[in-house]
């Protein structure tokens, strides 16, 4: 069984997700190797539950992509050792959740898959990231926008989509993020939501979000492939995508599964900063 962790499940109760999310919590906590946060109590016994977080490290069992339980967590100022989302899970095996809060086949299946997951070796999983792969000296050309400055990387290992964001390619590993436009167009980022580790991306999908208080931006992945590592000062520190999105705000690192296929659907520098150009010049910033 996975041992010492604080868990924190999803507190939506009326749907399916929110349903397995508090099973596979309890499943966990039956014994005495972890340690369950109700997400409900917690706002009345807040010093109880801060003391078993700061204790252990914590999973955080997401239903679905509203993230109540990752946006408390933030709330807290917890920092997320480990995070799992329901729906996703359920996607990724394309197993069909029902509508209704019983728990059938379908459902029981995805929380034994989950379970067996947790049991693997978490060295699999691991977060860190090769600090010497990447460095972080870039040239930068810029655009301004009356009293706003949009910067955007020259150097020719940067790749960029048309939905603004960018992966930074080194071998077969790749970082990936938003661009200035969308940190601008958010303004103050409150929230940073990663993709799991070990998740497999295709490109142009989901490789987490971020949030402010004007909405809720998806990192569009201009690469395909397996995570192997987050950004994990932004779950404490979001703020830094909108410091420098290409620096201190990189959002995930990606081991690349087919670069060549993926990189015929990428534009450089030169075609991506006029469209920046453009987008900016329509936007009311």
């Amino acid at each position: 069984m996975v041992e010492n962790y604080a868990v924190l499940p999803c507190n939506g109760l009326d749907k399916c997700a929110g349903v397995i999310s508090g099973e596979i919590a309890k499943r966990l906590c039956e014994g005495d190797k972890n340690e369950m946060i109700c997400p409900v109590f917690y706002r009345v016994a807040e010093a109880r539950y801060n003391k078993i977080a700061a204790e252990r490290p914590l999973l955080v069992i997401d239903g679905c992509p509203t993230r109540c339980a990752s946006k408390l967590a933030a709330e807290k100022n917890l920092k997320m050792s480990k995070k799992i989302t329901i729906t996703e899970e359920a996607k990724t095996r394309n197993i069909s959740l029902a509508n209704g809060l019983r728990l059938c086949e379908n459902e029981n299946s995805l929380i034994e898959i989950i379970l067996s997951g947790l049991l693997a070796d978490d060295n699999k999983n691991d977060r860190s990231c090769d600090k010497s792969l990447f460095l972080n000296q870039f040239e930068y050309a810029s655009y301004q926008k009356d009293k706003f400055i949009f910067r955007l990387p020259k150097n020719a290992e940067f790749f960029f989509n048309e939905n603004d964001c960018w992966a930074y390619v080194i071998g077969n590993r790749a970082r990936v993020g938003v661009t200035d436009f969308v940190q601008k167009s958010l303004a103050d980022i409150l929230y940073f939501f990663p993709p799991d580790i070990g998740a497999q991306i295709d490109q142009f999908g989901e490789a987490g979000s971020v949030e402010s208080a004007k909405a809720v931006v998806e990192l569009i992945s201009p690469v395909s492939g397996k995570v192997v590592a987050i950004n994990e000062i932004l779950e404490q520190k979001p703020e830094l995508i909108n410091e420098n999105p290409y620096e201190l705000g990189w959002i995930a690192e990606i081991e690349l599964s087919d670069f060549e296929s993926d990189k015929e659907l990428l534009i450089g520098f030169d075609k991506y900063f006029e469209i920046m150009k453009k987008k900016v010049d329509e936007f009311n910033v």
